[in-house]
Formats: C-alpha cells, structure tokens, sequence
C-alpha cells in the first residue's frame, strides 16, 4: 500500500486504541503527533516511537478544551509541520442507568466524545485545505447503531459523531478531504480492562457474543485507519466501517 509520508495527529494516543493508530501510522511512515490528556503516558508512548526510528512528539491536551486544542495543533504545525491526517480516538464511558445520569456526567460525556471531535477536526482543516488534500477517521462506536442499555449518554454522543462525519464528508468533498468513522464494538482496552475490574462487564462473556469469537485489538481499528489514510483510499467518504468481528451487521 503506497502512503506519502505526512504529519498525522492521533487523540487519545497514550493507550488503547489511539496508542495502536499512532504505532500503525508511525510504522507507514508517518510523523505522528500523539495528543492525550495524560501527558507522562503520551511521552512515554512517543519516546518508544522514537527509539524504533519515528518521528513522535507528545503533546498534553484535553481534547474538551477548545482553545487548548488550538493551541496544541499550533505546536504540531510548528514542530512537525502541516496536518495530513486525523485519527480522533480520545473519548470517554461510564455505565450508568438512564435515570442516574447526572448533568454534568451526560455534558463531559458529550464534550469529550462528540465536542472534542469536532475541534480538533476543526483545528487542522485550514492545512488540510491549503493542501488541498486530508484525511479524517472519527472513532465511533457500534452502541450508536445498536444501543446499549446503560450507555444512553455514550451512545448517543457516539451517535452524533457519526452525523458528524456524514456531514463533514459531505462539506469536504470539494477540497479533497475524506471523513470516514470506525465504529468499534468490543475492543480489548485498558478502558476496556478497567470497565471489566470493576465489575461493569466481562470481556470473556462479551466475546463469547462476538461471531468471529474474540475481542478486537487496537490493531484492528488501526489497520483500517491506515487504509482509510492512505492513498487507495482516496475515494471512500462519508462512510461508517464496522470493525466489530460481526457483532453488529
């Protein structure tokens, strides 16, 4: 698969899935601006990037703060340069019943996930323009085509990401860019481990669900970010890729 090297930001880079996207964009060849709101876990995850012969450079940010992701994407233009590509993985779960949903859960939710998203799409589209080429993959997640009993507020900001991503695609077309949305289901995480220790779900028993039998790797998802990046996929816009081992169909 032929990739011209570019300069790729990955949110939610330190672990999980974005950490899987910044080692597959890294290994294409790509210099890549991890952005995680834990800044040690980003550094670490850069440095070992490095030590393999990447270009990587961490950079602290919660992706919830609008001026800060300006900020940011000003030290990656000027550290890395122009931005090619955007993978959008930073995002955050809580289970709980619909009832129990406070205020200000249901907002950090939504500010995260789907706000989050959106300003840090916005922060690189002027590069993306001036080239006249970009690459966009919103991470979503197949609870927004499903449902999930106790995830009403991450579905629902998972939803929008992906009406997010219809539109954009639609709005972009024009200047070259593509904005595609992966929509994982059960991803063996850290968050995912986390969720499970305490005693809010079990991997074994979920994956037993899943036909293909297994969880997915952040390998997985990483795999079709690479090739909804790449050159040969120059003409896949607008469109919702389940990475889920066929748990949603």
């Amino acid at each position: 698969m032929s990739t011209v090297s570019r300069v790729a930001v990955v949110t939610g880079a330190a672990s999980g899935i974005g950490l899987g996207v910044a080692h597959r964009f890294a290994a294409d060849g790509h210099h890549v601006a991890l952005l995680d709101r834990s800044g040690d876990a980003a550094e670490e995850a850069a440095a070992e990037l490095r030590d393999h012969g990447a270009t990587a450079i961490a950079y602290e940010v919660d992706v919830a703060d609008w001026s800060a992701v300006g900020a940011t994407m000003e030290r990656v233009r000027a550290e890395l340069g122009a931005v090619g590509l955007v993978v959008t993985s930073a995002g955050i779960e809580t289970f709980e019943p619909a009832l129990d949903i406070t205020t200000e859960t249901w907002n950090r939710i939504l500010t995260v996930n789907l706000t989050g998203t959106f300003t840090c799409i916005q922060a690189a589209l002027a590069d993306m323009i001036g080239a006249g080429w970009g690459r966009v993959v919103t991470i979503s997640s197949s609870s927004a085509q499903s449902g999930a009993p106790h995830m009403a507020h991450y579905a629902a900001s998972k939803g929008g990401v992906i009406a997010l991503t219809k539109a954009l695609a639609r709005e972009l077309a024009t200047a070259n860019i593509t904005v595609n949305t992966v929509t994982p289901s059960l991803v063996d995480t850290p968050m995912a481990r986390d969720a499970e220790a305490r005693g809010l779900v079990s991997i074994e028993a979920m994956a037993a669900m899943v036909p293909l039998g297994r969880p997915g790797t952040p390998d997985d998802i990483a795999a079709a970010c690479s090739f909804l990046c790449s050159d040969e996929g120059s003409y896949i816009t607008g469109q919702i890729i389940g990475v889920n081992g066929g748990m949603y169909i």
